[in-house]
């Protein structure tokens, strides 16, 4: 039986009569890269936050390594990588200094300079950090994350202000990491991200889990139907067909010539996304006349 790392069960945190996480639950294998997807305000980082021991929840069981974050001690940091949407680094020491500093604060820290290069500061190594641009200092984040050679990595928006060329450098060593057996939790608003480098992904949406599975087949079959897009009149339209071959072909039947600007696509991670998160809002907006009709069951369950 494989090892947990995450456990979470009903999963609420509530403000007032506001519930921002509506019994969530899931879990994350040892080992396993798991991306938790959603949008602004779906509950998602206060989920992270939660499993990091930085927030209390309201109800629920969460056990992180075995050990309840809300009451788990410095062993249980000292086990744990945190790279947060943005960090109160000092702008006064340089990127060696910093993160010699903090691997003092580790049992096992990995050695510096090889984290330096990891994280592709090495020209950087000596230079103030405040001297540094959005997206190095973005790196230096991810350096203090993984110098205490975490067992659980928490990625929270990991690559924002990473050119396209930084982001690939920062997947190669977050698949570095993978092949050490680290077990790391991404938020990400970078669909492709997620496909890269999650074997399983959730969406949270407000404050509910939507839907979670591997990414092949994520969402269910319903979901990954294809679409049939044409336009129409002058107008772009589209159709979902389980059978697009023999769709397109009675379309062009019925138009009496080959339909402008056929395509035939398969939803993408993204796509089914963004539908996924529509179904919650207008949950949600049903829910204000009716609060029954708030609750959605979680599709393509995985573990």
């Amino acid at each position: 039986m494989q090892t947990q790392a995450v456990r979470v069960r009903n999963l609420r945190k509530t403000y007032g009569d506001r519930a921002v996480v509506d019994g969530v639950s899931f879990d994350i294998a040892q080992g396993e890269t798991f991306a938790l997807l959603g949008p602004n305000g779906a509950g998602k980082s206060t989920t992270v936050e939660i499993l990091e021991g930085y927030r209390r929840r309201t109800g629920g069981d969460v056990e992180v390594l075995g050990v309840d974050p809300a009451t788990g001690g410095l062993d249980l940091k000292a086990r744990l990588g945190i790279v947060l949407q943005s960090t109160g680094q000092s702008g006064l020491v340089t990127v060696r200094e910093q993160l010699r500093q903090f691997a003092g604060f580790y049992p096992d820290p990995r050695d510096v300079d090889e984290v330096i290069a990891a994280v592709g500061l090495q020209a950087q190594a000596k230079t103030r950090i405040s001297k540094l641009s959005g997206g190095q200092q973005r790196r230096v984040d991810v350096a203090l994350g993984i110098i205490g050679r975490p067992e659980l990595l928490f990625l929270d928006e990991p690559t924002t202000g990473f050119d396209p060329h930084a982001r690939r450098e920062f997947w190669d060593l977050i698949r570095r990491l993978q092949g050490e057996g680290t077990t790391i939790l991404l938020t990400t608003h970078y669909l492709d991200e997620a496909a890269q480098l999650a074997g399983r992904v959730a969406v949270i949406a407000a404050g509910r889990l939507q839907a979670i599975g591997p990414v092949a087949g994520f969402g269910g079959e319903a979901a990954r139907v294809p679409i049939v897009k044409w336009r129409e009149g002058g107008m772009p339209r589209q159709e979902r067909s389980a059978d697009p071959l023999a769709f397109a072909t009675d379309l062009a039947a019925r138009l009496g010539h080959a339909p402008d600007e056929l395509e035939i696509v398969r939803p993408s991670l993204e796509d089914i996304y963004l539908g996924l998160v529509a179904e919650a809002d207008a949950a949600r907006d049903a829910a204000g006349a009716d609060p029954a009709s708030s609750a959605v069951s979680p599709k393509g369950a995985g573990r």
